[in-house]
């Protein structure tokens, strides 16, 4: 639900089973930002427990361990915020001071070192960038700070273009090796670019997994965000792959890569990652042994000096992986410290693999840098929308290399809410934002930096997260968590400084109860939302779906995402059947029925009232469902929306969604391939030469000038 009803007076319920808080304990905890009331809906309140409050706060390093130790921190906070001159961050968005520096006190004298290496004493008309800081008063006193310049706002997209929304792995062509790749990606967006008008591909997130016996397929739960996944490499590009001197292997090799694909297409078995990966590392193992050309050296020593100690540890946690299994958290104590003595002596005797991974991430920034290179020169203003997950693996690279950074023993997820009234538990760790100030956001700069090298606009899943996280406390229930806050002004400053340099996008996605303020904040700083058709009703009104009129027009403007039905599955109903065959209905299969028949009603009606549903498009006939699925992107063609999206399976006819919440081993998350209404796969090379697709394409060609 994208809306939220009002209330004058919300009611409170009680705090959880542990207790109420204690005055100095929710003082304490407001301070550090900690939430001590959250609002499942805008007219209930809900106070956050005593056990919820002091676990937050130990996460933060707090001692809450007695009433003693409360009053004692509590003190120490306030004293800290009295005297302090100075927080860790600033921000200042140019042309403008900030604001904190008009409370010192009068003759403070400055000092700033660019990031550009210059050194001036005013704060005003400096470059874009992350300075230091630091302010010296009359009386001796001195503090420093990160000094974050940002532009005001990212840039309004020019025009407005139509794209195309696929997980990548479920794109394969008659040359992927069992699942789709960034070979695959290009020549998907070349096509789609010069042949279909299309402005942009968006696609899952392609940060590196963490290995397993079998892998998490869900790519929102990696192990770096940082690096890419070497599995999504199209091996037969690797130059070097052609100069293997071991030619009865490399046959070997591209023949089993071939079951892998047959498996797939031709068999209707599901994508199977590993066996992906470990032909495909088999393969990389040999490309390995061809010495790299002068070129090609330069560029992968200058790739090793750009990614610097980020890539050795990255790379490190890889090779101790290979040695000790996946979760370190189990590994020998003495590697469990990035910067301990005995994981630099595992790095060095682990070199030749630690080198193997850093080629390897060479290799994918290569070819992802590649796709979008192709993708412009198909002329497509945008691109590659690559997509950043709200966070990573506890027992993955990032969590063991930035340990600092992330709140120990604690988790993110959903509170409860009408939804879902236990909750949700992501089982991601959270950044601690105190850290992430005193770092200046280091990580945070870094992440996002390395990944708008390669991306015309990036989605932001949660986008919620850069203002505050529910935090549960592991072994405890979600609803036993509580809100934590963020520096939302430097986490935009941030995010609108890298997009800025890069010339790139940003999509948020803020789907579902979003806290007052929040979209008003992030459509001033230039950021998209998302808005999906069956969402978008009049939620403050009578409840009926909003006219095209009504929509926003800084959004992606979506009917469906890999998390819902596909458009044919809404209109025909099968997502009630799904999801009755799997047990997961709460009410009876008629009930929920009904429900599902009305609500496609109401936007059929409204389609039909405002002349959309059409039974030709440039002379071709189509099917009732397929005029239906036109019909319904006229409909977010006539919305002002910036940009629009079309989910490639609905191209097609595909019923099965890529995720189905709430499920693990009862459905095949993250592994099915794009297929048509009986549900056979369909090739990337049918896909361009399918009719149904190519009429979907005029639509959204025609349409996409502006609101009918």
């Amino acid at each position: 639900m994208t809306g939220q009803r009002s209330a004058e007076a919300p009611a409170e319920d009680p705090p959880g089973p542990e207790g109420p808080p204690s005055d100095a304990l929710s003082l304490l905890a407001e301070l550090h930002g900690v939430a001590t009331s959250y609002q499942p809906s805008a007219d209930r309140t809900v106070t956050a427990s005593a056990a919820a409050l002091t676990l937050a706060l130990t996460a933060l390093g707090i001692d809450t361990s007695t009433p003693d130790a409360v009053g004692a921190a509590l003190a120490a906070r306030e004293r800290e915020l009295g005297e302090r001159l100075l927080p860790p961050t600033l921000v200042c968005w140019s042309g403008a001071g900030p604001e904190a520096l008009d409370a010192l006190p009068s003759g403070t004298r400055l000092r700033i070192e660019t990031e550009q290496g210059e050194t001036r004493d005013d704060a005003r008309q400096l470059p874009p960038g992350v300075h230091r800081l630091t302010a010296t008063t009359p009386d001796g006193r001195t503090a420093t700070s990160h000094l974050v310049v940002a532009p005001p706002r990212l840039p309004t997209p020019t025009g407005r273009s139509y794209g195309l929304l696929v997980q990548l792995y479920s794109l394969l062509s008659r040359r992927s090796w069992g699942m789709g790749d960034l070979g695959d990606l290009a020549e998907l967006a070349a096509w789609a670019g010069r042949s279909l008008g299309a402005g942009f591909v968006q696609v899952n997130p392609l940060h590196a997994a963490v290995p397993g016996a079998p892998t998490d397929p869900s790519p929102y739960r990696p192990s770096s965000r940082r690096f890419p996944d070497p599995v999504h490499l199209r091996v037969e590009d690797v130059p070097e792959f052609a100069y293997v001197e071991d030619r009865e292997r490399v046959r070997a090799l591209l023949e089993r890569a071939g079951r892998l694909r047959e498996a797939v297409l031709e068999k209707g078995e599901l994508i199977d990652r590993d066996a992906v990966w470990e032909a495909k590392r088999e393969a990389l193992e040999l490309v390995r042994e061809v010495p790299l050309g002068p070129g090609r050296r330069a560029a992968y020593v200058d790739f090793l000096a750009r990614e610097g100690r980020a890539l050795e540890d990255h790379a490190t946690w890889c090779a101790l992986a290979e040695a000790h299994g996946s979760d370190w958290q189990r590994w020998p104590a003495g590697l469990r410290d990035p910067r301990s003595p005995e994981t630099a002596r595992a790095r060095g005797e682990l070199m030749d693999r630690v080198d193997f991974h850093c080629r390897l991430a060479w290799l994918t920034d290569t070819q992802l840098t590649t796709a979008q290179r192709v993708a412009r020169e198909a002329g497509m203003p945008v691109g590659i929308v690559h997509d950043l997950a709200v966070g990573v693996h506890p027992a993955g690279a990032d969590a063991w290399a930035q340990q600092e950074y992330f709140a120990a023993g604690m988790s993110v997820g959903a509170p409860p809410d009408a939804f879902n009234a236990r909750g949700q538990d992501w089982g991601l760790p959270p950044w601690r934002p105190d850290r992430l100030a005193e770092s200046g956001y280091e990580p945070y700069r870094r992440l996002l930096r390395a990944l708008f090298r390669y991306a015309g606009a990036l989605r932001i899943d949660h986008v919620m997260g850069l203002f505050r996280l529910w935090w549960v406390p592991q072994g405890h229930p979600p609803t036993e968590g509580t809100y934590v806050r963020y520096d939302a002004e430097a986490m935009l400053a941030i995010l609108v400084l890298e997009a800025s340099r890069a010339g790139a996008l940003v999509i948020g996605e803020d789907l579902g109860t979003v806290e007052p303020g929040v979209r008003e904040t992030l459509r001033s700083r230039g950021v998209l939302g998302t808005s999906v058709l069956w969402f978008e009703r009049d939620w403050d009104g009578d409840g009926r779906p909003l006219p095209p009129d009504a929509w926003r027009s800084d959004c992606l403007a979506t009917a469906t995402t890999h998390d819902l039905p596909s458009t044919a599955a809404r209109l025909t109903g099968d997502h009630v059947e799904l999801r009755h065959g799997l047990g997961l209905l709460t009410r009876p299969l008629e009930q929920e029925r009904a429900e599902a028949a009305a609500d496609t009603g109401e936007w059929l009606e409204l389609l039909s009232r405002l002349g959309l549903l059409r039974g030709t498009h440039g002379g071709h006939c189509v099917s009732e469902e397929e005029a239906k699925i036109q019909a319904v992107h006229r409909f977010l063609l006539s919305t002002p929306a910036r940009m629009v999206g079309v989910w490639l399976p609905d191209g097609v006819g595909d019923r099965r969604p890529q995720n189905l919440p709430g499920t693990w081993d009862q459905y095949p998350n993250w592994r099915l391939p794009i297929a048509d209404a009986e549900g056979k796969a369909v090739t990337l090379e049918e896909l361009a030469g399918s009719a149904r697709v190519r009429a979907l394409a005029e639509v959204l060609r025609a349409g996409r000038a502006g609101p009918a």
